[in-house]
């Protein structure tokens, strides 16, 4: 699939996003030391977001999978990667947590690369409609 047609697929682009959500939950939950450690976020709160990323990981796969694509859930994704990104960012400049420089460039880097797939799915999905059930 070229490039381009990949980042126009909402399909793709849901199973991309469900892939990376569940990777990055299962470091979480099970790297959440070893990331404390490097990041100077707390354990208990990487450990519980990772937890809550896998279920939203389920969401998205299960959406991707339908035969026809719907709307509404596709944009329920999108709301739920810009709530993410917003609650990343408020997490950063809040002050209730005291991450090192390491940590700052982790929160950072994954609201981007979530800002990115929403940014990326919100393109796809203003489509015509006959992309959903060929996506």
């Amino acid at each position: 699939m070229p490039v381009l047609s990949f980042l126009s697929s909402l399909r793709a682009l849901l199973f991309a996003d469900a892939m990376t959500c569940a990777a990055m939950g299962a470091l979480l939950v099970l790297g959440s030391g070893l990331v404390a450690g490097l990041t100077h976020i707390p354990a208990p709160l990487l450990f519980y977001a990772g937890l809550s990323l896998l279920p939203i990981a389920a969401f998205m796969a299960l959406v991707a999978m339908r035969s026809s694509i719907s709307a509404p859930l596709a944009w329920l994704v999108i709301a739920g990667n810009a709530l993410w990104v917003a609650a990343s960012l408020l997490l950063l400049v809040s002050g209730w947590i005291a991450p090192n420089a390491i940590g700052w460039v982790f929160v950072i880097a994954q609201a981007l690369a979530v800002a990115v797939l929403a940014v990326l799915e919100h393109g796809a999905l203003r489509q015509p409609a006959a992309n959903f059930g060929t996506n």
